[in-house]
Order: structure tokens, then sequence, then C-alpha cells
């Protein structure tokens, strides 16, 4: 398989210590040139943590678009951690919410905007949840959590509560799994 597009040359214009932005002079296969950004970040999980007939999501303000957001549970390992997927997804449940799930089922892997984003994150139904004490980082230090209805999640869904597109996709690969 031939590539559509071929990056000619690279460099990064911009990095830090969550993101990386590399441009490329790129050539297409029609011969014609351009350039391409693309934002490089380490992949990450989201954890839909479900106990009776609902889901705990975590609430926070996203800076970039100015304002409290509902959210799954989510998130990459911080720099110079590693592990498996399913070992970041129970850090994060934990850090986040401070539960503890026996039982983690992988539901699958998205790509989290591969229009201009390398990245993609895992996708974990989290239950058997017992609570405990969140072990927030000090960049989510106003964030909270709360229990909803799968009913309610769905409604704020409709009214514009819960708008995370990776939150979403996550929760939709669950009640595709479900309908199977």
């Amino acid at each position: 398989m031939t590539e559509d597009i071929r990056s000619v040359a690279s460099r990064v214009i911009y990095a830090n210590q969550w993101i990386r932005v590399r441009e490329h002079d790129i050539e297409y296969a029609d011969g014609s040139t351009g350039v391409f950004a693309v934002v490089e970040k380490n992949d990450f999980a989201v954890v839909l943590p479900y106990a009776d007939g609902g889901f705990w999501l975590v609430q926070q303000y996203r800076f970039p678009i100015g304002r409290r957001e509902w959210e799954f549970p989510q998130g990459g390992w911080p720099h110079g951690r590693s592990g498996t997927a399913q070992e970041l997804a129970a850090a994060e449940l934990l850090e986040e919410t401070g539960l503890r799930a026996s039982l983690f089922k992988h539901l699958g892997t998205l790509n989290s905007a591969p229009g201009y984003a390398s990245n993609s994150f895992d996708v974990f139904l989290a239950t058997g949840l017992t609570e405990g004490a969140p072990q927030r980082e000090a960049t989510e230090a106003d964030m909270v959590h709360a229990w909803f209805s799968e009913d309610a999640v769905h409604a704020m869904i409709g009214n514009g509560e819960f708008r995370d597109s990776n939150c979403l996709a996550a929760l939709t690969l669950l009640h595709l799994r479900a309908s199977r």
C-alpha cells in the first residue's frame, strides 16, 4: 500500500511535558506539496465506572473551552511513568474518583482526533466498584465526582451538559457491546 501523503521533512515546532507539535513538509500522491502539523500526545484511557444503573462522572474546569465539563474519568500516564492500558485505567479511576474496580472490561481502542493528533485511547467498563478517597493531582484540585443514573447521563448529552467527544464515543462502544 502506498501512502497518499508523504512527509519529506519534519521538525518539532513546540514541545512541553504533555504535547509535542511536529510540522511536516508533505507531498501528495499527485506530486503537489503542502504543510501539515501533527499534535503528538501520549495515548490515554477513558473509564466508564458503572454501578447501580448509572455512572460515576467527574467535572472539572477545561481551560481551552472556558467552562466546567462533566466527563468520564480519563487520562494518560504522567511523565516518567508507564504501564498497561488497564493499569492506566485503574490509576485514573482511583486518582479522579477514589473508586477501585474489581473488574475492567476492555471495550475497544479509538483514535482521539486523527485529523490532527497521533494518539489513541483505550475504553474500559469498570464494575464491582468500591469507594475511597480520590488521589487527585494538583492540576485536578477543582475536580468533583458524582453518580448519575444512565438516563440522567443520556439527558445530559441531549441538553449539552455532557459534550466530551471521547467520552461520547466510549459510551457508544458500551452501548454497541450491550446490544449484541
